[in-house]
């Protein structure tokens, strides 16, 4: 019985400092990895998004994280001009959880559908943390993916990826966090795997 209460004790301390936890800043880290043949900004630096069938066909859902897409390539310099583009852009995201237990087998997050875009999953947007006392903290899987190709050529000429877990979630937020971090250091990354860092304060 005393076992149970030190166990009881803990569980509980764990819980509250995830809680205090969301009061203050949260660093995402993510698994970032980038391949790039450019050596400069194109000239003009401009790109159009193509999308996938399933991103049309869900366009309410999509819209929002191609926004956060768009902002970030923004920051780096891309302008969106659909008439005149030098890049194609095709996006990616998904979005997963899991217990330890069960680990790495994602299973739909139950924020989202059951239906997806490019490889990824789809659905309304939420935010959530799951902690019970008999069940470790659920892990939530995120993912974006950015290929650029050369719209004369059709050649890809940037592929970017961010993958971020942890016990928690703030969506719509995190996508446009994951495509700054896929999107570091455009137009002439270190190729290949890399960890990046970014701190996120609580908006009130």
């Amino acid at each position: 019985m005393t076992c149970m209460r030190h166990l009881c004790t803990l569980v509980l301390c764990a819980a509250i400092g995830l809680l205090a936890g969301c009061a203050g800043p949260r660093l995402v880290e993510s698994d970032v990895s980038s391949f790039s043949t450019l050596t400069a900004l194109p000239s003009p630096p401009t790109y159009r998004i193509e999308r996938l069938p399933s991103q049309q066909a869900h366009e309410a859902t999509f819209a929002p994280i191609q926004a956060q897409a768009e902002a970030a390539l923004a920051r780096v310099g891309l302008k969106r001009d659909d008439a005149n583009p030098r890049l194609i852009a095709q996006l990616g995201a998904e979005g997963g959880y899991a217990t330890p237990r069960y680990w790495p087998n994602y299973g739909p997050d139950p924020f989202y559908g059951r239906w997806g875009w490019g490889w990824g999953y789809g659905g309304r947007w939420g935010w959530g943390m799951n902690w019970m006392m008999d069940s470790p903290p659920t892990l939530y899987h995120r993912r974006v993916s950015l290929v650029l190709r050369d719209a004369a050529s059709q050649q890809v000429v940037y592929e970017t990826s961010a993958v971020y877990e942890d016990v928690w979630t703030s969506d719509p937020a995190i996508y446009g966090v994951l495509f700054d971090q896929a999107l570091t250091d455009f137009p002439r990354p270190p190729q290949g795997p890399r960890k990046l860092r970014t701190e996120l304060t609580p908006q009130p």
